[in-house]
């Protein structure tokens, strides 16, 4: 059997002939193995996850060896990383920070100090995950969201289904927000566990890690593909996906020409505040979910993972509308939605209101992002296209996150 052939709910992209000429360069190899993980859109969205390697450098002072760590710098996204994304740190001054870390409560006076650890001059501004990688022994390391991998993270019992998936053989940490104290808590999982081929962040993603950029990438992939499985296997084995579905879709036509109607009617709606561009799809999975008896039950839930959230706002905006309502006055149309809009915008404020510290960025626009067409598709707004499809893309993964959760674990 092919490496190929182990897998069915990823891509393996590994090509030999482009990695042997990278032989010899473990940045280089690195940031190939960066390159493909985010290809597949399946294991993580643009911008999202990090990835890091460490080698042997002299220093440019001593003439000394010194272990550095390379890693994506913040902003950046794994699936067109170059050399100039990446940071280039001292790895042994990076984990002497622990003896200057106060508590979770100074997290904040971390990532200034990281800019004291640079080893590359020329290097992207550290992000937040630097000592992630950093406090972890591993050569290679990736940190990464894949779809089936947030199921298992954002379900309740998330640290029980780990445990049932493999065994042994993966560690768990409860969520918190990314900074210096979750490094400490990913070496201390490390350390009550050796010998792990990976950790499960809840309600965040996975770090899997290796002694090769091809071993760190085998081993990602293995783990993801256990974990789709465990959820393919459970899918609508003991209920119907969702409840089943309520009511059938438009035929392909009949969508698209709904859709193309209403487009620009949302947009102009969701561009109140600014200027958007929408995406609109009708794939199956999201079909399977506006359809549902259980929509009006899980809609308002929202997204359960952080990472997405940002993209997604709290929920989407279901439509009440007839799949196949006559749009051909699109002024009465937009009338006809406004009242939905309106208390949208005000739900999210009260939201923000309720949620906001003294030190919290001011509210967003507080239009939908994710609007909801039963019958007909989903639509999605942001400031560019690419965005907008990551938009679509964190709110399908948000329809497996439910589908696994409702019925094969516990939601939270």
């Amino acid at each position: 059997m092919t490496a190929t052939d182990q897998f069915s709910h990823v891509d393996y992209l590994w090509d030999e002939q482009k990695a042997a000429a990278l032989e010899g360069d473990e940045v280089g190899l690195f940031l190939y193995r960066s390159n493909i993980l985010g290809a597949d859109l399946r294991i993580t969205n643009f911008g999202g996850g990090n990835t890091s390697c460490k080698t042997i450098e002299k220093d440019p002072l001593t003439g000394e060896e010194v272990e550095v760590m390379w890693v994506k710098g913040s902003g950046g996204d794994i699936g067109t990383l170059t050399r100039s994304g990446i940071a280039g740190l001292y790895t042994s001054r990076l984990r002497d920070l622990k003896n200057v870390y106060r508590d979770i409560e100074h997290e904040d006076e971390m990532v200034g100090l990281f800019y004291h650890c640079l080893y590359d001059l020329d290097s992207r501004a550290p992000s937040i995950d630097t000592p992630l990688h950093g406090l972890l022994p591993f050569k290679h390391i990736d940190h990464l969201h894949p779809d089936a991998l947030i199921a298992v993270a954002a379900a309740e019992d998330s640290e029980a289904v780990t445990k049932e998936i493999w065994g042994d053989t993966m560690g768990w940490v409860p969520w918190q927000r990314p900074g210096f104290d979750l490094g400490m808590q990913l070496e201390k999982c490390l350390n009550d566990n050796p010998g792990i081929r990976g950790i499960v962040l809840g309600s965040h993603g996975l770090f899997t890690w290796g002694d090769t950029s091809y071993e760190c990438y085998m081993n990602s992939l293995e783990v993801i593909e256990q974990a789709s499985r465990y959820i393919a296997e459970r899918e609508g084995k003991d209920r119907p996906v969702f409840g089943g579905a309520r009511m059938e879709s438009l035929p392909d036509a009949g969508r698209k020409k709904q859709a193309a109607k209403m487009a620009p009617i949302l947009r102009g709606l969701c561009s109140s505040h600014k200027r958007m561009i929408g995406h609109f799809t009708d794939d199956e999975r999201v079909l399977q979910f506006i359809n549902s008896h259980d929509l009006d039950k899980l809609a308002p839930l929202g997204t359960s993972c952080p990472d997405h959230f940002l993209r997604t706002k709290i929920k989407p905006l279901v439509l009440e509308m007839p799949s196949d309502a006559d749009l051909s006055n699109p002024e009465a149309i937009k009338t006809q939605l406004e009242p939905a809009f309106e208390q949208y915008r005000k739900d999210y404020a009260e939201y923000y209101e309720s949620c906001k510290h003294p030190d919290s960025p001011a509210m967003r626009d507080p239009n939908p992002v994710v609007i909801l067409y039963p019958g007909v598709g989903m639509f999605t707004f942001a400031k560019n296209k690419q965005t907008a499809r990551v938009v679509y893309r964190c709110a399908a993964v948000h329809r497996l996150q439910l589908s696994a959760q409702t019925l094969c674990f516990t939601p939270i």
